[in-house]
């Protein structure tokens, strides 16, 4: 298809007037046609009105229904072929195999959620029959999830089509029964043209108000996030970023007449934990896969390992002469853009300046006047870190810092200062065992994953993956953004009392139209009620 540098709002092609973007690759610096036209409070104003005009008649749809609207994007994602792959790699720098392999999760996670909705699962339909000759008597009860209202999502810039316009909260929003409104990330621009063009075709497709879904495109002012969020329309935020732009999101939603709740992912430096027998035994290909992992998408996602926590010791010594090899073995690549570099570089520089911190390879040099991320290796002792918070924030690229303890008990020490983190893990063998259940309860209060014995940078799309954590990960501990659970974002319980049957919603009539197991006085009850 054809770009054009608009914005989509509702069935509707809009031409932004308060300014022009060009996207950029980051490659070769080049201006990348179209310019588009980034959108006015005006806009926002009329994409909510249309969303809000749309929720009660999508929540309304069959569930058969929704599952094939998200499957319909779906399909038309992956019909893009290489008109979509070849516009990604020219606004990211990203490989093909990367950005296939990306758009296969980004289809795959449309239709675990279509499954989700065909199951019901996710409307938890609850029961408490009636008591009448109970004292005091109890009322019929009953309770489901319904959607949350108009959704805002904003697209993330290391992951151009899985978190980003129909990405996975995108997905999760719409599967719950939420219109979704998008702002295109400023780096993606036709990528996000493109792919906002199969949602509103899909929406077209299935007959569905066109509030459903709209793509907004902001200025450098960020008058269009702003007005977004403060949006009386708007039900709750999803956004993947910094800390700096996820807090600022979080404040002006929590300062608006009626608050509203943001699910920001915003950052961490996933610790790995070195326990001393599979450091004894696997120092070498531990180290490997750590550099693997850590250079992966130069540095760019948000599960990369930050800091990795040993004992002192040969073990010890073995670990970080085979980090050091395997790193200067690695090539600076092209990362997502101009500032994305720049903030890797003042972050090494912050390092650099810090005289407790040891440079101890670094990787080859990016060509010059390139967008390169050169791989860097760093390390410092256990006190300093400790006495050190600036140690604590992220470093986005192809970096991480060794930590080197005296002992287990400030191995344990470290655990405990840490923030809140998406992924802690522990490389460890049988004899480790005590250890790492010292540790356990405390990575459990820390992080919202917990590995053993491999490396965070792959995160699975599935029904018991948690992507998320306790601030500064993100914005609310109790919530992942990937995986089936994600929907729980954007609903909220409702309770029905003594309702007559004329009125009750179907996941909660005596006949089970939908054929939903259902939680009735205590109990799961895959029947229908008028059978118990």
């Amino acid at each position: 298809m054809q770009l054009t540098g608009e914005q989509l709002i509702g069935a509707n092609r809009h031409r932004g007037t308060a300014g022009a973007l060009n996207a950029t690759n980051p490659t070769t610096g080049e201006t990348l046609p179209p310019t588009f036209g980034a959108g006015t409070p005006a806009d926002v104003n009329t994409a909510c009105t249309l969303a809000a005009e749309a929720f009660d008649t999508f929540r309304a749809v069959s569930l058969e229904q929704r599952a094939l609207f998200l499957e319909a994007i779906a399909d038309g994602i992956v019909a893009l072929g290489d008109t979509l792959i070849d516009r990604v790699m020219a606004e990211s720098g990203l490989p093909r195999p990367r950005l296939e392999g990306e758009r296969g999760r980004t289809a795959g996670q449309l239709r675990l959620f279509a499954s989700i909705v065909r199951s019901g699962r996710f409307l938890s339909p609850t029961f408490d029959t009636a008591l009448p000759d109970r004292t005091p008597p109890r009322p019929d009860l009953r309770s489901q999830m319904i959607p949350l209202g108009p959704v805002a999502v904003f697209g993330a810039s290391n992951f151009p089509l899985a978190f980003s316009v129909a990405g996975g909260d995108t997905a999760a929003a719409l599967a719950a029964g939420c219109p979704v409104i998008v702002k295109a990330h400023p780096l993606h621009l036709g990528a996000s043209e493109l792919v906002g063009h199969v949602i509103q075709q899909a929406v077209a497709a299935a007959r569905l108000p066109q509030g459903v879904f709209s793509l907004l495109i902001d200025d450098a002012a960020n008058t269009v996030s702003t007005a977004l969020v403060q949006h009386p329309a708007i039900a709750a935020v999803a956004f993947t970023g910094s800390r700096r732009v996820g807090r600022i999101l979080v404040d002006l939603a929590a300062h608006r007449p009626i608050p509203i709740p943001v699910f920001a992912e915003m950052s961490g430096i996933n610790p790995v934990f070195l326990l001393p027998s599979a450091l004894h035994q696997r120092a070498d290909t531990i180290a490997q896969a750590l550099i693997d992992s850590v250079t992966l998408g130069v540095g760019q996602f948000c599960t990369k390992p930050g800091i990795v926590i040993g004992i002192a010791g040969p073990a010890f010594d073995r670990f970080r002469a085979a980090a050091i090899a395997s790193l200067e073995a690695r090539s600076a690549a092209t990362m997502l853009a101009p500032g994305i570099q720049h903030a890797y570089t003042r972050g090494l520089d912050h390092w650099q300046a810090d005289t407790d911190v040891q440079l101890l390879s670094v990787g080859s040099p990016a060509a010059p006047n390139s967008c390169g991320g050169q791989p860097r290796l760093y390390a410092t002792t256990a006190r300093h870190f400790l006495q050190t918070p600036a140690l604590l924030e992220e470093v986005f690229g192809p970096t991480a810092l060794l930590i080197e303890c005296s002992d287990i008990e400030e191995l344990v020490t470290i655990a405990n200062h840490l923030d809140g983190q998406l992924t802690a893990t522990l490389q460890m063998d049988q004899p480790d065992t005590a250890t790492a259940r010292r540790l356990l309860p405390i990575l459990e209060r820390k992080a919202g994953r917990i590995l053993v014995n491999g490396f965070p940078t792959g995160v699975e799309v599935s029904y018991a993956m948690v992507h998320g954590g306790p601030f500064p990960a993100t914005s609310d501990s109790r919530s992942t953004s990937v995986g089936a659970m994600a929907i729980n974002r954007f609903l909220r319980p409702v309770c029905y009392q003594n309702l007559p049957a004329a009125l009750l919603p179907p996941p909660l009539q005596d006949e089970n139209p939908l054929r939903l197991t259902r939680f009735i006085d205590g109990h799961d009850v895959p029947q229908n009620l008028s059978e118990d």
